[in-house]
This record gives C-alpha cells, sequence and structure tokens, in this order.
C-alpha cells in the first residue's frame, strides 16, 4: 500500500500542491499535519508510523516535509525500515529500498538539518538588525487593568493561578513573567 504523508507548518498554510501529488502517485492512505516539524511528536505522523505495515510504502513529497533534522530523519526511516516499510521522498528521488537511496537520505538529511539553522541564523541576523533601526519591538505586551486586583486574590490563596489566568485571560508564562515584575517593583 501506497501511504502518503503531508505536511505544512502552520494551520493556514495550503496542502494542495502536496496532496495533488499524492493523488497523482495513486497513494491510498494520506495523513496531513499542520505542524512544526522540529521534532517529531505530531499527531498525523504518529498515526501513519503506527499504521504502516510490512510492505508498505510511505511517500513524501520532500525529506523537509518529514523531518527538520538528520538525527529525527534517520530515526524515523529506521523505524519504517525495521518493519520492512519502504520510504520515497519524491523532490530528492530518494527511494530506501537500495543502498544508494539509503546513502543520499543521510546526506540530503543533513543538508536540509543545515538549511534550517541557516534559516534561524538570518532570522536572528534580521531582528537584531530591526531593533537597531527601531523598526522591531517584539510581540505586543498583554496588559490587563485587574491585574494588581487578581494578583492579590491569588497571593493570599483566594483563588488558584489557573484561575487568576482565567479571569486576566493570560498563558502561564505571561502570568508568571508579570507576577515577577509585579513583585520587583
Amino acid at each position: 500500500m501506497l501511504i502518503g504523508y503531508v505536511r505544512v507548518s502552520t494551520a493556514d498554510q495550503n496542502t494542495i500542491r502536496q496532496e495533488v501529488m499524492m493523488q497523482e502517485l495513486g497513494v491510498e492512505e494520506i495523513y496531513i499535519d499542520r505542524a512544526s516539524g522540529k521534532d517529531t511528536k505530531r499527531p498525523e505522523l504518529q498515526k501513519m508510523l503506527s499504521y504502516a505495515r510490512r510492505g508498505d510504502t510511505v511517500v513524501v513529497e520532500s525529506i523537509s516535509r518529514f523531518a527538520r533534522n538528520t538525527r529525527d530523519l534517520l530515526e524515523l526511516v529506521d523505524t519504517l525500515t525495521k518493519r520492512e516499510v519502504k520510504f520515497i521522498s519524491k523532490k530528492e528521488n530518494i527511494d530506501t529500498s537500495t543502498a544508494a537511496g539509503v546513502f543520499m537520505l543521510t546526506v540530503f538529511g543533513a543538508i536540509a538539518q543545515l538549511e534550517r539553522a541557516y534559516i534561524l541564523d538570518r532570522q536572528r541576523e534580521g531582528i537584531e538588525i530591526a531593533k537597531k533601526e527601531g523598526k522591531f519591538k517584539g510581540r505586543k505586551r498583554i496588559e490587563n487593568s485587574k491585574f494588581a486586583e487578581v494578583y492579590k486574590e491569588w497571593k493570599s490563596g483566594s483563588i488558584t493561578a489557573v484561575k487568576a489566568m482565567t479571569m486576566l485571560e493570560m498563558k502561564s508564562n505571561t502570568f508568571y513573567r508579570r507576577v515577577a515584575e509585579h513583585e520587583k517593583s
């Protein structure tokens, strides 16, 4: 059976191009994740890994859609190989049923990881330049006029931290950052 895996990094990105390719290849089962490829804790990836059986072939558009670093890529392919499942990446023309395919998988995996590191470096450099020019100020600060009042209730033990966060409409990291700032002032 041909099994397709499709991934885009965010929910608002489009999967159509990858899905059309899967249809053209005659893929019978397709798994689609809308999540970062930074790790392998993606729901549809995990479902696909559980579903794949001996003799199946997993097809991806490119290895960057499957994994973002060499270690994860090789571990995922090793998991498939142990189950006697082939792996094919169309863009790089990699087929793990051949020795050359396994070698190329390792090389392209390292290249994909390097490319990701370069992207992060360029992003960091761009933010630094924008900050120096006064164009980048980070995310807008979340403010809530009820913070001091809710803080007192939480500190006295009348409400839990979760209740305080809910009342202030803040996530835990923001709430505790504001608590630290409040206690310093």
